[in-house]
């Protein structure tokens, strides 16, 4: 059941299509942390960090359409991770790591705050249990 007050209230960001990717779409983080959220583009990004390849050699592994490879091709090249060359009609795709520095400078920032609070409920447990044995702290 809705609370009374709460019953105008619309969230914009929700109700659009695809979660509000319009405001997404210009944060490179969150470009960055969506095209990384498909396995599929995890793979391309596997593969292609072992060096540059075209859409039919990116598409061996799947089975999915080349068509289908190359949405994804798009999704990663819009988000900075991948170039794409032009060789006559050969066009490889080229991995890009830049983007992927600030996801992992946040990730590490929230990992270490995790980590501490790790720490410190590791040490009220500690505390705790060594009240209970009659060791009092």
């Amino acid at each position: 059941m809705t609370a009374p007050w709460a019953r105008g209230i619309i969230n914009h960001v929700v109700d659009k299509p695809h979660g509000g990717a319009s405001i997404a779409s210009d944060d490179q983080l969150s470009r960055t942390f969506a095209a990384l959220a498909d396995p599929t583009r995890r793979a391309i990004l596997a593969r292609l960090a072992a060096g540059d390849a075209n859409v039919n050699e990116l598409a061996g592994p799947f089975s999915i359409t080349l068509q289908a490879v190359s949405k994804h091709l798009k999704v990663l090249e819009r988000a900075g991770l991948i170039t794409r060359g032009r060789e006559a009609q050969w066009r490889p795709a080229h991995l890009r790591t830049e983007p992927l520095e600030p996801a992992s400078e946040w990730i590490a920032r929230y990992r270490e705050v995790a980590r501490d609070r790790f720490d410190r409920l590791d040490a009220e447990i500690q505390r705790i249990r060594g009240t209970e044995k009659g060791d009092p702290q």
